[in-house]
């Protein structure tokens, strides 16, 4: 068996309402997705999500081999990617192709990836993520009463640029969450998405916990700042959690040598391969780890086999347009299918044709603000000095 080439599509996720974070919003909830998919010549057709940066490069480091040999592909493709470096969008491309080869194996071997990884449990314990900064407060109590009727009961909100507005959206939060599960304490998560400063985040942080019991802050401070993380981490109660942004186990060693991080994340973007060897790291580090992603069903699958496996982000309930799973959504969880691969299945008749071509984005929280991290805001609220009641 051996590959023959691939298909590079751009499809969308409709929100059906504005999604972003503390770096921008997407006003109309229409977010690119590519795909990318690889053929063989037996007729077995591999789907990964991810960049097409570079695709042409790198996929010549996979063209004509054995799609079976997919850890050995991936650092054949992180070696041809040698001298300009594999950090940022290429790494998506590796990240996708390596998926998509997953796939194949586990179709060739006629099981679920889980099962093919050695996964023994297809449920995968999953947390409310609906990016959902721009929301007012009757949205947001409806978006997160739907996550609570599959039985979700940790939710992670995005912030980071008003302490107030934050303290209330967590506990509205909090409120659908303790509600629905009879009065158990839910999982709050705060993700500012790197718009603090060191202080800042502290600060932030220390202010919320005067009414709220967070299980972590996310990226309170720049994605490399080891140091930074570690400053955090000492000055607030709750865990501090990064690395769905990093693009490399070289770039995790610096915070977990440093004690930055509690927990280890990972992006689905980044691929199986890569998601399995951070999960190894971490959990040389006793560290717990959590996968990221809008789509995450690659590392779902894996996520059965890692011991250190602690929670999974789930965003949109719905996938991508022109894009069906083989997974659901029931009891707080993700339940994986049986079907061999992924599950993954693309329907390109459906896919948008204005949206194939992979057209730039002029803005949204893809783009940094120029001030980010730079802005001296004051922590307590001056109409409402005093926290509200828990």
């Amino acid at each position: 068996m051996r590959i023959t080439g691939y298909r590079a599509l751009t499809t969308v996720q409709d929100w059906g309402r504005p999604v972003g974070d503390a770096n921008g919003v997407f006003a109309d909830g229409v977010v690119r997705v590519p795909l990318l998919l690889v053929e063989t010549d037996v007729g077995v057709t591999g789907v990964g999500i991810g960049s097409h940066v570079g695709v042409e490069e790198v996929f010549t480091a996979v063209e004509g081999e054995d799609p079976r040999a997919v850890t050995a592909l991936y650092d054949r493709m992180l070696r041809r990617t040698f001298k300009a470096g594999h950090a940022g969008a290429v790494f998506g491309t590796i990240g996708a192709l390596d998926t998509a080869l997953w796939d194949i194996k586990a179709q060739v071997a006629g099981e679920p990836l889980w099962r093919l990884l050695g996964g023994r449990d297809r449920r995968v314990p999953a947390y409310a993520s609906g990016l959902d900064i721009a929301l007012g407060d009757d949205e947001l109590v409806a978006v997160h009463e739907t996550y609570a009727d599959r039985g979700v009961r940790s939710a992670k909100l995005k912030g980071g640029l008003d302490v107030g507005r934050d303290r209330d959206r967590l506990v509205l939060v909090r409120d659908v969450l303790t509600a629905a599960g009879r009065g158990a304490r839910p999982g709050l998560m705060l993700d500012v998405n790197e718009a603090l400063n060191r202080k800042q985040a502290v600060r932030h942080v220390a202010e919320l916990e005067r009414v709220l019991d967070l299980t972590w802050v996310e990226e309170p401070v720049r994605r490399w700042d080891a140091e930074g993380h570690a400053v955090v981490g000492r000055g607030v109660r709750a865990s501090v959690a990064s690395g769905e942004n990093l693009t490399g186990l070289e770039q995790y060693r610096p915070l977990l040598a440093a004690g930055a991080v509690d927990v280890v994340q990972a992006s689905a973007g980044w691929g199986v391969t890569h998601f399995l060897r951070v999960a190894a790291l971490a959990h040389a580090h006793d560290l717990p780890v959590s996968p990221v992603g809008t789509t995450p069903v690659g590392l779902l699958h894996a996520a059965t086999s890692v011991p250190n496996h602690l929670v999974s982000e789930l965003q949109d309930l719905h996938p991508p347009v022109g894009v069906s799973v083989g997974h659901h959504v029931e009891g707080g969880a993700f339940v994986l299918g049986d079907g061999p691969g992924l599950g993954i299945r693309v329907d390109e008749g459906a896919i948008p044709a204005p949206h194939r071509p992979a057209a730039p984005v002029p803005g949204g929280p893809h783009v940094r603000p120029e001030r980010a991290g730079q802005r001296l805001p004051p922590v307590g609220d001056p109409d409402r000095p005093d926290p509200l009641p828990s």
